[in-house]
């Protein structure tokens, strides 16, 4: 595949996932105002280009998240990849509780479901595997309404 073609592909990926965060974002938005809080918080990281992305219980229910950990060869679910705008890979890892940082990755190669990183997080960190694109979707900040 050509790395145009590849680049084709990723951001169309990305459109995809960005449509469906403000999908989900309306649903959480229309619960929010009964409660007074917003399904998600985004808060800058000081001296860095990413943001920590904070969800409520019923925001993190509602997108479905799962998450699965770095394993020792440095392999992780190709599932937890997202794109930026520009093409790069990134993962979001678990940086506590409800809370989500993305981190910037290298691959090394994918193998059917699995792809093997040549940088990024250390083995045993946790990566979520579904909901990442709605998490870039709101670091982003792709509205919900």
């Amino acid at each position: 595949m050509t790395g145009g073609l590849l680049r084709m592909k990723r951001r169309n990926w990305l459109v995809v996932g960005l449509i469906a965060v403000g999908a989900l974002l309306v649903g959480c938005a229309q619960a929010a105002p009964e409660r007074g809080e917003s399904p998600v918080e985004v808060q800058a990281i000081p001296g860095s280009s990413v943001s920590r992305i904070i969800l409520t219980r019923e925001a993190e229910g509602r997108i479905g998240l799962q998450t699965a950990a770095v394993q020792q060869n440095s392999s992780m679910p190709l599932a937890a990849l997202v794109y930026d705008r520009q093409g790069d890979t990134w993962v979001y890892t678990v940086a506590g509780p409800l809370t989500y940082v993305r981190q910037h990755v290298t691959v090394a190669r994918v193998t059917g479901d699995t792809v093997v990183l040549r940088t990024g997080p250390p083995p045993g960190t946790t990566v979520v595997t579904v909901g990442a694109a709605e998490l870039l979707g709101s670091e982003y900040g792709v509205a919900g309404e």
